[in-house]
């Protein structure tokens, strides 16, 4: 299960993983198909649904495993973004941040995780980001959002480790998608130029990650987060 498909780092996680021969199942807003990511379409799977719909999110899960069965995987990816001064930000605005980017995926996972442990195995991925341990001017909030999934990534993997389940986290950094666009070009070319590596980590590296954590070898790595960016916070 993956959520935010439609987004350029949801959709490069599901061609990741059904390239490594694991079925997905997409959660977005908007509906995608198997022809859209380029992958076959027994292989893929999509339900579309507002996950800041918080009440609807078990009856989701619910009906997700009675047609696809239980999940092995969940990759919690959706979330919004925003650059704006928090004095400036609405309290609408941010509110829905936080139910989008942290209370939706708690309460997903808190579905989600009940048949991993049934099942005594699971992959849990939370997406984080580089701006939850070195901060960036207007990010307060989103900031804000994404170290509060890394403190629940810890803890929940503590929680479940006994039942073969791992938690982790992936820490991108700014990477060359929509939610990036708006921070304009003289901003992200500094940050590319500030990489130790002098370019953005692409979509497909960060996903690869992924594959790596969801994979055999990586059943011994939990509780930990994964930074892909570059250089950039080096």
């Amino acid at each position: 299960m993956i959520t935010g498909t439609s987004g350029g780092l949801g959709a490069a996680f599901a061609t990741a993983l059904i390239a490594a021969d694991y079925d997905v199942v997409g959660i977005a807003r908007r509906d995608v198909t198997a022809a859209d990511l380029g992958v076959p379409d027994d292989r893929y799977h999509h339900r579309q649904a507002d996950l800041g719909d918080i009440d609807g999110i078990g009856e989701l899960v619910s009906d997700l495993v009675a047609t696809y069965g239980k999940p092995y995987g969940l990759i919690n990816n959706s979330a919004l973004g925003a650059d704006g001064m928090l004095p400036t930000m609405h309290n609408s605005e941010i509110e829905s941040m936080v139910a989008v980017n942290v209370t939706a995926p708690i309460i997903l996972t808190k579905y989600a995780v009940r048949h991993m442990l049934s099942a005594r195995r699971g992959r849990i991925i939370n997406v984080s980001s580089v701006v939850a341990k070195t901060g960036y001017r207007g990010l307060a909030a989103y900031g804000a959002t994404k170290a509060s999934m890394e403190g629940f990534t810890r803890s929940l993997a503590r929680d479940v480790g006994r039942r073969k389940i791992t938690v982790n986290a992936i820490a991108p950094g700014f990477l060359a998608t929509d939610m990036t666009s708006g921070l304009g070009d003289s901003n992200l070319e500094r940050i590319e130029k500030r990489a130790a590596l002098q370019r953005f980590a692409s979509v497909d590296e960060v996903a690869a990650s992924a594959v790596y954590l969801m994979s055999d070898a990586g059943a011994g790595v939990t509780g930990t987060v994964i930074t892909v960016d570059a250089g950039g916070s080096a």
